[in-house]
C-alpha cells in the first residue's frame, strides 16, 4: 500500500481562492474592504521572507495589507505604542506581530496588548481561552489548516481517535481543542510521553508537531492512519550540498502504511498563510457585525 499524498499546495490554493471570492463579495454588498497589519521586528531572514509571502498573498486575495518594520533595538514600548495604534485603526482587521521577537522584547506582553477581537494569530489568552471553553473564538492558523487537511481526507472527524505530539500553545494545545469541537477522541502527547510509538500506533488521526526530525516512525503508524505533519526540520545534505527539509514523521516509512500523509515541504506549511486570509476575513466581518462568511 502506498498512502494518498495529501496535496497542500493545491489545497491551500483552493482556499485562498475562496477567500478572495467572499473578499469580493463583502466588498460589493458592504464596501469592506478587510485589512491586515503585519508587524516585522528586526531583520530576521526567515521572518522577512514569511512577511513577504503574507503580503503578497494579502494582496492577491483583495485584501489591504499594511506592513510595518522596527530596527531589532526597537524599545517594548514602542512596539506596545504602534499596536495601540494599529487596535484603534478602523482599517486594520487584523494584526499579527512576527515572532519570534528579538531578546530583550516580551512576547506574552505584546501578545496581550493586542485587541482579541483582530488577534489573528489566534495567540492571546482572550481567544486561547474561547477556544478551549467550545466558544467562537480566532484559532491559530497551523492548526486550523491541519483540520481542514484532515477534513480533505475525512467528510466527518467525529468518533475518530486523534494523537496530537506537541503540546505548544501554537500548535498542540489549540489543535487538541480544534479535534474536540469535531468530536474526535484526542490523546495529547509529547517527547516525554511514555510508550509513544504505542500509543501512536491506535490512531486513526496522527499530527507530528514537536519539533524533532522524522522522531514518528512508520512502524508507528496503524495501518491506514491518516497522518499530519507539521515539522520542518532543516538537515545538512550527506553530500554537502543543500540542505534537506524533513518533518517529524520518516515520511518514507510511513508512506508504505498510511492512508493519508503530508508531505515536508508542500504539506501544512502551504496552508498557514491561507488560514491567515480566512482569520482575516473572519475578523473583519465580526468586527464590522456581519455575518460569518461561507470559509
Amino acid at each position: 500500500m502506498t498512502a494518498h499524498i495529501i496535496d497542500g499546495k493545491a489545497i491551500a490554493a483552493g482556499l485562498r481562492a475562496r477567500v478572495a471570492d467572499e473578499v469580493a463579495r463583502v466588498k460589493h454588498a458592504h464596501g469592506l474592504t478587510p485589512g491586515l497589519a503585519v508587524v516585522l521586528v528586526g531583520n530576521d531572514p526567515a521572518s522577512e521572507v514569511y512577511v513577504r509571502s503574507k503580503h503578497r498573498e494579502t494582496q492577491a486575495a483583495g485584501m489591504a495589507s499594511f506592513e510595518y518594520k522596527l530596527a531589532a533595538d526597537a524599545s517594548q514600548d514602542e512596539l506596545l505604542a504602534l499596536i495601540a495604534r494599529l487596535n484603534r485603526d478602523a482599517g486594520v482587521h487584523g494584526i499579527l506581530v512576527q515572532l519570534p521577537l528579538p531578546k530583550g522584547l516580551r512576547t506574552e506582553t505584546i501578545i496581550n496588548a493586542i485587541d482579541p477581537a483582530k488577534d489573528v494569530d489566534g495567540l492571546h489568552p482572550n481567544n486561547a481561552g474561547r477556544l478551549a471553553g467550545g466558544f467562537a473564538a480566532l484559532a491559530p492558523c497551523t492548526p486550523l489548516g491541519c483540520i481542514i487537511l484532515t477534513k480533505s481526507v475525512h467528510a466527518s472527524l467525529e468518533g475518530l481517535n486523534a494523537i496530537v505530539i506537541g503540546r505548544s500553545n501554537l500548535v498542540g494545545r489549540p489543535l487538541l481543542q480544534l479535534l474536540l469541537n469535531e468530536n474526535a477522541t484526542v490523546t495529547i502527547a509529547h517527547s516525554r510521553t511514555r510508550d509513544l510509538p504505542q500509543l501512536t500506533a491506535r490512531a486513526d488521526l496522527v499530527y507530528a508537531a514537536v519539533g524533532r526530525p522524522e522522531m514518528v516512525r512508520g512502524s508507528w503508524i496503524k495501518p491506514g492512519a491518516t497522518v499530519i505533519d507539521v515539522g520542518i526540520n532543516r538537515l545538512p545534505a550527506a553530500d554537502g550540498g543543500k540542505p534537506r527539509l524533513v518533518g517529524d514523521v520518516a515520511f518514507k516509512e510511513a508512506l508504505g502504511v498510511a492512508g493519508a500523509i503530508t508531505p515536508v515541504p508542500g504539506g501544512v506549511g502551504q496552508m498557514t498563510v491561507a488560514c491567515l486570509l480566512v482569520n482575516t476575513l473572519r475578523a473583519a466581518c465580526a468586527i464590522a457585525g456581519l455575518p460569518k462568511p461561507a470559509v
